[in-house]
């Protein structure tokens, strides 16, 4: 009788010895995409991300087919915006200085340095000007004889395109009561009022962009216990104020 021959089950394999290239080439694609995406606005912050990224893909990191934690890929954030306002920031204050530069230079000219001050300050370039060359004690007219003065500062005052501008009248704190005044706050309105009315006559100044303001005995700047004192807060401002403010909004709107 013939013998059956047995029939022997083959055990099904597949060769899986390829996922391993694979999963380190998807790690080498992931490194080559993260330096393609930061050499296009590298700096030393990016870089040191970079180096800690590489570390755990190199290092410390295992294949994906060991079953890995995600990796926290840094995410590089677009500062072109940033660097942009920056700039412009910058440049405004530049052209801050050069106005300060310029009014500085009328004032060395005609002598002016005990009735005219100058300062860059955080809401622009701040022009100072002591009341006694503008006005008689307790008067709001611009002296006659001075009024020359406030149609040269109308001429450093023309800007292209035009800044935003406020006159503030300050006093001290000694009482005023008159039939013209009843307060130093009135006196202090008037007087910037009247130096304002001078500066815009000049034809080529945009009168949108330019204000007036009184702060009467409020806003010292020195103690009004001596006269010395008293008379440095006895005047008339002049503030220049920027056209692009530090977050990089603009300020050129008028007021």
């Amino acid at each position: 009788m013939a013998r059956k021959r047995k029939k022997h089950r083959e055990e099904e394999h597949m060769d899986e010895s390829w996922l391993i290239p694979y999963a380190d080439i998807l790690t080498l694609l992931l490194a080559l995409f993260i330096v393609l995406f930061s050499t296009s606005t590298i700096d030393q912050q990016k870089l040191d991300k970079m180096s800690q990224v590489f570390n755990q893909i190199f290092d410390g990191g295992t294949g994906f087919m060991d079953n890995p934690s995600p990796l926290d890929v840094p995410v590089l954030p677009n500062k072109t915006n940033e660097s942009d306002e920056s700039s412009a920031y910058i440049e405004d204050q530049r052209a801050l200085a050069g106005i300060q530069d310029s009014v500085d230079e009328y004032i060395a000219v005609n002598a002016l340095e005990k009735q005219f001050a100058t300062k860059l300050t955080d809401e622009g370039l701040l022009v100072t000007i002591r009341d006694n060359i503008l006005f008689e004690m307790g008067q709001a007219e611009v002296k006659t004889e001075y009024r020359q003065i406030a149609e040269d500062i109308a001429d450093l005052l023309v800007f292209d395109p035009p800044r935003n501008v406020v006159i503030t009248g300050h006093t001290d704190d000694i009482p005023i009561s008159s039939i013209e005044f009843s307060s130093n706050w009135e006196l202090s309105v008037m007087r910037s009022v009247n130096f304002l009315k001078i500066l815009v006559e000049n034809n080529t100044i945009d009168p949108l962009y330019f204000s007036a303001k009184g702060y009467g005995e409020f806003r010292p700047v020195a103690s009004n216990d001596t006269a010395e004192g008293r008379a440095q807060n006895r005047r008339v401002e002049v503030l220049i104020q920027p056209r692009v403010l530090e977050d990089g909004t603009l300020n050129d709107s008028p007021q």
